[in-house]
């Protein structure tokens, strides 16, 4: 048995280096691999390293059975599957060997010649290193176009943010791959091109760096520093504790030192740091539950400074150009946790986040305002983007890239979609587009509920439903194919952004593919919901879905002719190859009617159980009257009834519940 991706076939993984990550790395491989027949080698020299591991791992998958993360008898796959061992023969057979030992030149680039003489051509080659370039830790193997770093972060099995850094001579199709698979098995990779420490490293130690340095200065003390960067930055430990916390004084000691002399010449491992490490103490951090107090002056200047060096050094990465700065914006907000640097500059205003930066670097030598910065503020800001495109074989393919969120649109991001459709549709070579979402839990959670809680006259409500349908009228309105590759459930607008595509294919097997979850919540839908679906799968079934607000499985989707197909393989390969055969004419899809429906008939009885009849009754309306209706002017009505909602008691039970409770807690709906 084995694991398929494209062209990349897993059968047998070794991880090397039983230390602090590697363990975690080779859980998370058995828990997306296991179920395949894939086995997994722990490799490590210290028997001792090993059974720490074993136990760590075991302790770690008997939580995520206590805590339903997994089921028990998956826990017992990804066991069985994982086997430890001091000998590097038995490396032999691996698809992949991930090294994940000692941050150190020699040793690893001992472990790669050891593996190099092991395994065959096929195997792919990958280091977990922190800092080094490829073309260093690789120098020594006999096909460098196989290899790659694949930075991961703390707790590697939870953490999302992968860093996927190629050589000079790594195989760019190898690159491609392997972000994919990545995704695949639920991960967020972000390509870096190669550059010492990469690019989320550098802000947090030099967030640290700058933490040593202040506290050299007397600006502050330790726990004064960290509880100043943790209200300014949003992060959960200061950059101190952060660093202690991973037992990494000695790496980023030795880090810092590099890109000194690799980057810029403001890194530099701070003296105390170098004395604290020499002494064998530990800095003196906040235990938890300390209240640490700041006085007003010092926090203010204390704030000055750890901004301005967060915003200093995340635009230094731009200035580098070697990543997406919307790809490190949000991967800094989820591998750090702390605030998402550019989105941060852009809320406060690039003017005074250009200004802090400019009073920082004239405090810290070494460190010039970055040009990409001054950029920025002459544009008004920095141009951050959740939609990110890229072609496949004269096909545009346009995926929603909000992982945090679980793609859920707001009204920037439906701004960008109508920009990216429009460039698709006049660029000539293009014949279609496919729409998807990042990752595989969803296609688009829904809209931003925000959104929503912001109408407060059924004037608003009908401008916001109004906004959304623009966008869904575009889409549909296009004479370019545009086939919506359902990656993961549509809820709300999700799925009616999904309605508006000229033809959808979903993933195999989702348990929930569908739903429109907005009379939970104590409104109806006003993306046009309730007038394309009765169109697409019948007024009778669709009513039934909107008024319960059941989820739809993607078997269910298909047969009730929702979607056009399930898809076992490559989703997007396989929308895009639909969107061809569209285009050329070899298949003919069916339209929505954009007509009166012939046979509306009465609303049916319908148990809609706990639901706000007030709301029910909005909603009938909109379905029944609409059907009788052109779609365009069904659309019309479904905005004005999506307003007369704002006007309603229940609503706002709904919103309230929704926003305090979670979307579990049903809402008690006093029909009004």
């Amino acid at each position: 048995m084995s694991y398929q991706f494209k062209n990349i076939e897993l059968s047998k993984i070794t991880i090397i280096g039983a230390g602090n990550i590697g363990p975690d790395i080779c859980l998370h491989f058995a828990k997306v691999f296991a179920a395949d027949g894939v086995k997994m080698v722990l490799v490590d020299i210290a028997e001792q390293a090993l059974e720490s591991a074993r136990a760590r791992i075991q302790k770690k998958v008997a939580s995520g059975v206590k805590v339903r993360a997994f089921r028990a008898d998956l826990a017992d796959l990804m066991l069985e599957s994982i086997s430890y061992t001091s000998d590097y023969e038995n490396i032999t057979g691996s698809s992949l060997v991930l090294e994940a030992a000692t941050e150190d030149e020699g040793i690893k680039d001992a472990i790669f010649k050891q593996v190099d003489a092991i395994c065959d051509e096929k195997t792919i080659f990958l280091s977990n290193s922190s800092h080094m370039r490829p073309e260093v830790i690789f120098r020594n193997t006999s096909n460098p176009g196989r290899c790659l770093v694949a930075h991961y972060f703390f707790p590697a099995e939870r953490n999302p943010i992968v860093e996927i850094i190629p050589g000079a001579d790594t195989n760019p199709i190898l690159t491609d791959n392997l972000l994919g698979m990545y995704e695949a098995i639920g991960k967020v990779p972000m390509e870096v091109a190669s550059s010492y420490g990469y690019a989320i490293d550098p802000i947090f130690e030099g967030l640290f760096q700058n933490a040593i340095l202040c506290l050299q200065k007397g600006y502050g003390t330790v726990k004064e520093i960290d509880k100043v960067s943790m209200d300014a930055l949003g992060c959960g430990v200061g950059p101190v504790t952060a660093v202690t916390l991973a037992g990494g004084n000695e790496i980023t000691d030795h880090g810092l030192d590099e890109m000194h002399g690799q980057l810029l010449p403001w890194f530099k491992s701070p003296r105390m740091l170098k004395e604290l490490i020499a002494s064998g103490e530990r800095w003196d951090i906040a235990s938890k539950g300390d209240q640490i107090e700041v006085s007003p002056d010092r926090q203010q200047h204390l704030k000055n400074q750890v901004v301005g060096a967060f915003c200093a050094l995340a635009a230094y990465i731009a200035d580098l150009g070697i990543c997406e700065i919307s790809d490190l914006d949000k991967a800094c907000e989820t591998a750090l946790v702390i605030k998402p640097p550019f989105s941060m500059m852009n809320a406060m205003g690039i003017d005074k986040a250009y200004d802090m930066v400019e009073a920082w670097c004239a405090d810290n030598e070494g460190f010039p305002v970055p040009k990409s910065l001054a950029t920025a503020r002459d544009a008004g800001g920095w141009k951050l983007s959740n939609v990110t495109r890229k072609t496949l074989d004269n096909v545009a393919v346009l995926t929603i890239k909000r992982p945090k969120v679980l793609n859920a649109v707001d009204t920037t991001v439906l701004a960008e979609l109508m920009e990216k459709f429009s460039e698709a549709e006049n660029d000539p070579a293009i014949v279609g587009t496919v729409l998807t979402g990042f990752g595989v839990k969803a296609f688009v959670s829904g809209a931003d509920i925000n959104d929503l809680a912001a109408c407060k006259t059924a004037e608003a409500g009908y401008a916001n439903s109004q906004n959304f349908q623009k966008v869904c009228n575009f889409v549909e309105a296009l004479k370019k194919p545009v086939v919506c590759a359902w990656n993961g459930f549509a809820f709300g607008g999700g799925a009616e952004l999904a309605m508006s595509c000229t033809a959808r294919v979903c993933k195999a097997g989702m348990k929930i593919a569908a739903c429109q979850p907005e009379v939970n919540l104590g409104f109806i839908p006003g993306a046009g919901g309730t007038q394309r679906l009765p169109r697409l799968v019948g007024i009778s079934k669709a009513a039934e879905i909107l008024r319960t607000a059941r989820p739809v499985s993607s078997s269910e989707a298909v047969e009730i002719g929702l979607a056009r197909e399930e898809v076992e393989g490559n989703l997007v390969d396989a929308a895009a190859s639909l969107v061809k055969q569209i285009a050329d004419g070899s298949v003919v899809v069916p339209t929505i009617e954009s007509g009166p429906l012939d046979t509306v008939g009465e609303p049916e009885d319908v148990d809609i159980g706990y639901h706000s009849r007030a709301i029910d009754k909005i909603l009938t309306n909109a379905i029944y009257a609409g059907a009788k209706m052109t779609l365009a002017e069904g659309l019309e009505l479904e905005s004005r009834s999506f307003g007369k909602c704002i006007e309603t008691k229940d609503m706002w039970i709904g919103l309230e519940v929704f926003m305090t409770q979670g979307a579990g807690k049903k809402a008690p709906f006093i029909h009004k």
